[in-house]
């Protein structure tokens, strides 16, 4: 079912007809879900992001406080920082990786792709002609002994 259309009144079950009624229906998806990789580093760089704002809030509150535990905490939070900000960039570039390694699928397919292959056929065209040419020159140039006349006559 395509999304915004409406379901047809024969598809659903008339309640009492003895049809047991469907909690969900699965539809096809629009997107393709994510490699598993990429999954994999998303889910740990929510994590590490949520426990690192986890931290921070707790040493921003024991410095309000005045806590001894108020040092620790921000020096940890400045340390956690930096491990989050590269598990972000772990999952850019476990992505990146990933699309390079196993080709990517463009929705809706890119105008520039059908440009670059009718240039391709294009200079297919052009070089097979170019042969052609070629070939037909050497066979007038081979019924002649192979030489040209104005090198005939120097």
């Amino acid at each position: 079912m395509v999304r915004g259309e409406r379901r047809e009144e024969a598809d659903r079950p008339v309640p009492g007809d003895g049809v047991p009624r469907q909690l969900w229906v699965d539809e096809p998806t629009t997107r393709a879900r994510m490699a598993d990789p990429v999954r994999t580093a998303a889910v740990r760089a929510v994590l590490i992001v949520s426990l690192t704002l986890i931290q921070a809030m707790v040493a921003f509150l024991c410095t309000l406080a005045g806590s001894w535990l108020a040092f620790p905490m921000v020096l940890s939070s400045v340390a956690s920082t930096v491990v989050a900000t590269w598990a972000v960039l772990d999952v850019w570039i476990t992505r990146q990786v990933w699309k390079q390694r196993n080709g990517v699928v463009s929705e809706p397919s890119s105008s520039a792709r059908a440009l670059r292959r009718e240039r391709r056929r294009a200079r297919r065209a052009a070089r097979t002609a170019a042969r052609e040419d070629a070939r037909i020159r050497r066979r007038e140039g081979g019924d002649r002994g192979g030489r040209r006349v104005a090198e005939a006559e120097v």
